[in-house]
């Protein structure tokens, strides 16, 4: 079932235009009412052109307002069977309080990166990465914890990748890539400086470029050529830092899982190699 219409418009609305925000806040207001009007009826009731009504759709990355509504179509069947909201982390409460409502909060993250995550998209960044002759990743801050994650995975299938946290170290690495290599960008905001020069250098140098943000258009996104999306809507800063990493985490799950079924007999042989290796360092503690 298509979902994800809802997500993506809470996610897009900073970066969305005046008319086309006016649209989005009222499907946000009454969805189970626009999946049932056509784009005239909803352009008459917003009091805007039956254009905006298709910039806004394509804004979200969707084909049409058709789409769309099968989207928050799916999104409205969802919410009737499950809890989707967010939870505010209590500071005062139980521990078992905290346990569920951090483990729900990280739960419904993975679920609403998953409803603006595009198949076609994750394809197409296995199929770079797997191909690919290095991989060069970058990550600046929270962001350099899952490229550091992504780093160790590789390593452990025995493929050619530098992991680089700082701008002077990602720009050496971009200026000596080549167009059979692969630079993959790490910004849940998606406008991290340092992360956008880096990948600009590896563009120049011909290298296939993926990034990893959050939904919605931002720098990072416009720069690559393929763009994998996560999601994390809730309003506390203390648990957005957290979930938005256990869903990009996921996605790069995602992506090692794919890269190894494409060379399974190489990479199971290799991850064979690294774990007796390291079980050595092990037996001498």
């Amino acid at each position: 079932m298509l979902k994800g219409g809802l997500i993506s418009i809470q996610e897009c609305m900073p970066s969305l235009k005046p008319s086309e925000r006016k649209v989005a806040e009222y499907i946000l207001t009454n969805p189970g009412e626009v999946v049932n009007l056509s784009v005239q009826k909803l352009a008459k009731r917003t009091q805007v052109s039956e254009a905006t009504i298709i910039r806004l759709s394509r804004a979200l990355s969707y084909k049409g307002f058709q789409e769309l509504k099968l989207r928050i179509a799916g999104d409205l069947a969802q919410f009737n069977n499950n809890n989707h909201s967010y939870q505010e982390i209590p500071t005062n409460g139980s521990i078992a309080s905290m346990i569920g409502t951090i483990s729900h909060n990280n739960i419904q993250s993975i679920n609403d990166t998953l409803s603006v995550l595009s198949l076609e998209q994750v394809e197409a960044a296995v199929d770079v990465l797997s191909k690919a002759r290095k991989i060069a990743i970058y990550g600046i801050g929270a962001s350099a914890v899952i490229a550091q994650d992504f780093k160790q995975k590789l390593t452990r299938i025995n493929r050619w990748c530098e992991a680089a946290f700082d701008f002077d170290t990602q720009g050496t690495i971009s200026a000596n890539l080549t167009d059979a290599d692969a630079a993959f960008g790490i910004s849940y905001s998606g406008r991290t400086k340092d992360v956008i020069e880096s990948l600009k250098i590896a563009k120049e140098k011909g290298a296939k470029t993926i990034s990893l943000t959050k939904f919605g258009t931002n720098p990072v996104a416009d720069l690559t050529d393929i763009n994998l999306f996560t999601s994390s809507l809730e309003q506390s800063i203390r648990s957005g830092a957290m979930s938005s990493r256990i869903s990009q985490l996921n996605v790069i799950d995602i992506l090692y899982i794919g890269m190894t079924s494409r060379k399974y007999d190489e990479s199971i042989d290799a991850l064979e190699r690294t774990r007796k290796a390291v079980q050595v360092s092990k037996q001498m503690d």
